[in-house]
């Protein structure tokens, strides 16, 4: 440590041809490397073109190519020489006072350096002077081909023939120690984020459109509750006191109601006093109109959904994925979250979706309850199985996939022993005792309308109503939302890897608007649905509330083919399994949000009236 290294000799590694083949595919495909010094990644440090700020981006390439005009084809180089600048300074606090020192910057300078001219040790004997580049490449081995066509005045190359010829590629590297007190401890990592500051505009316009966009829902359902308030205390089918009659008046125009059938004229044996009952209505019911729309539906609206020991678990594991993403956003937003803590975005991501099960259990318990459930021990194993069951197997089975490719990045069989083991030892116990409390220490949801025998038959409705169409339709908007922020989001995943997603700041507001965005447009959906006299709320709002997930499925769909160039069918599978993976933990998210508002809002307006 402090002490300057000019150049120290590593190894040299022999390849072969199909070494060499791969090694060129990676340069051309922009591979980088990424060393890790005190937790800070290695960087390749650039100057903006007004020299006036710096900044890192991390890792650095193995190589690089270019044109050569005497063989009139690109020629490829790789970077076999490393300098590595380790910036320091004092250590803060007393650690400093004992003449402690902290790291602050990590940077990587790499070379490409020919096999030729070096000294004893291995090292080039001119390393600061321009020298020739150590090319990837092996002469071809035309031999089997030139017996094959022996007449040919043209042979392709072979790369593949194992004929046992080798390249020997010499590794060497530079250390140098710089001290830099203009760099303090708590903001080594600024350097990493400088290059992000001219992206702000673009988020404060991802902003700006989702508050737009918010806004003219607003005002939709301003006028919806308006107008609801309106039929229920007004003139529209409610007494003084908001007491719905679901009586009719005679007739007095001669047109018949297009919603009740007109009585039958008097028989033989109706009793003559029946003629003149509806003289007999007060002055008070005299205005009272003909009932429809979705105060039909007040013995049906609060009617169990089908597949309902599935609704209910789903809404609980919904509710995990609730408490996680908030979590997570408030972690990230206080800092305590960042790039320097390698991997804690999934480690605590985790953490907090298993300790919610007991938030999980409860909900579901109690919706279970709702619906009419008896068996809620069946329904507790299905909320810590269902959801986080199908996730660990869809995870573990494109593990698999990873492991056939030898990647680093194949989780290791011990994680997935460990994942079990949160799911059965510690997730299961948490879900039970929220579903048991939620079961026998919970009321029921209690809903203001009572549900009749007979259920009532569903009109034919409009196309743009119906379970899928409305769904996508809906969903669109909350994805127009967030569709710009989901780009930067999309290329710190797959596409830059030499940058870090830290706008954290910006995140929560387009979340917190694009929840919001659902909450409207889920009001709207459900409303339009109820005045169509569709009572088959339940499921639909779950779909309306998740349909942006379809959306942004199609929104990576086109990122990867118009973006990313990425080859091979194992790495294709890997993306788009990913994708939708994530889209459906997002879907299930916004799902339950939905399903949440819906409930809210049926209660709410049904609440506000009383049935005869």
């Amino acid at each position: 440590m402090g002490q300057d290294q000019p150049c120290q000799y590593l190894c040299s590694h022999e390849t072969d041809r199909r070494g060499v083949k791969r090694a060129r595919e990676l340069i051309e495909e922009g591979y980088v490397a990424e060393w890790i010094v005190d937790n800070l990644p290695g960087a390749t440090s650039f100057v903006t073109v007004d020299r006036t700020h710096k900044y890192y981006a991390a890792g650095f390439k193995i190589g690089y190519k270019e044109f050569s005009p005497l063989a009139a084809k690109q020629k490829y180089y790789i970077n076999n020489h490393i300098t590595l600048v380790v910036r320091y300074r004092k250590a803060p606090g007393r650690a400093g006072n004992r003449g402690g020192k902290v790291v602050v910057g990590f940077e990587v300078y790499p070379k490409s350096i020919e096999e030729a001219h070096r000294d004893s040790t291995g090292c080039p004997q001119e390393i600061r002077s321009d020298n020739n580049g150590m090319e990837i490449y092996i002469a071809p081995n035309n031999t089997k081909l030139a017996s094959q066509y022996p007449s040919s005045s043209y042979l392709p190359e072979e790369d593949d023939v194992d004929d046992g010829t080798t390249l020997t590629i010499p590794y060497t590297y530079a250390v140098y120690f710089r001290e830099d007190d203009t760099i303090e401890w708590s903001k080594r990592w600024d350097m990493y984020f400088n290059n992000q500051e001219e992206s702000n505009v673009i988020h404060w316009l991802a902003i700006v459109n989702s508050l737009v966009i918010c806004s003219l829902l607003t005002v939709i359902v301003v006028m919806v509750l308006n107008r609801t308030y309106r039929q229920v205390h007004g003139k529209d089918g409610a007494g003084d006191d908001g007491k719905l009659l679901l009586k009719h008046r005679k007739p007095t125009s001669g047109v018949k109601s297009p919603r009740f059938r007109e009585k039958a004229p008097a028989g033989l044996l109706e009793q003559s006093g029946d003629a003149g009952r509806d003289d007999d209505l007060s002055s008070d019911e005299e205005f009272v109109e003909d009932i429809s729309g979705w105060k039909l539906l007040h013995g049906d609206v609060f009617r169990a959904p089908p597949y309902a020991g599935y609704l209910a678990p789903l809404i609980g594991s919904g509710m995990q994925l609730v408490f996680m993403a908030t979590g997570l956003l408030v972690l990230s937003c206080f800092g305590i979250l960042n790039p320097s803590f390698r991997g804690g975005f999934v480690s605590v991501g985790v953490g907090l979706f298993v300790f919610a099960g007991v938030i999980s259990g409860y909900f579901s318990s109690r919706l279970y309850k709702t619906f009419g459930g008896k068996n809620w021990r069946k329904n507790t194993f299905t909320t810590a199985l269902l959801f986080p069951g199908l996730l660990f197997t869809t995870i573990f089975i494109l593990n698999l996939f990873v492991w056939a490719q030898a990647s680093s990045t194949a989780l290791p069989f011990g994680t997935l022993v460990g994942l079990i083991a949160l799911m059965l030892l510690i997730q299961l116990p948490l879900v039970y005792a929220g579903s048991w409390y939620g079961f026998h220490k919970s009321q029921q949801y209690e809903h203001p309308t009572k549900t009749n025998s007979v259920a009532r038959p569903v009109p034919e409705q409009a196309w743009y109503t119906r379970n899928s169409y409305g769904a996508l339709i809906a969903g669109f908007v909350p994805f127009a939302v967030v569709f710009i922020e989901l780009l930067f989001v999309f290329r710190s995943l797959w596409q830059d890897k030499s940058g870090y997603y830290y706008v954290f700041g910006f995140l929560s507001i387009v979340s917190l608007v694009g929840i919001l965005t659902v909450v409207e447009v889920t009001i709207v959906s459900t409303y339009i649905m109820l005045c169509q006299e569709n009572y088959n709320w339940w499921w639909q709002s779950v779909f309306i509330g998740g349909g942006s997930s379809f959306w942004i499925f199609l929104y990576c769909i086109v990122f990867y083919y118009t973006k990313l160039n990425v080859h091979g069918f194992i790495s294709g599978l890997l993306f788009f399994s990913y994708s939708l993976l994530a889209c459906t933990v997002y879907g299930l998210l916004t799902g339950t949000v939905g399903f949440l508002t819906a409930y809210a809002f049926v209660r709410r307006i049904y609440g506000a009236i009383k049935a005869d």
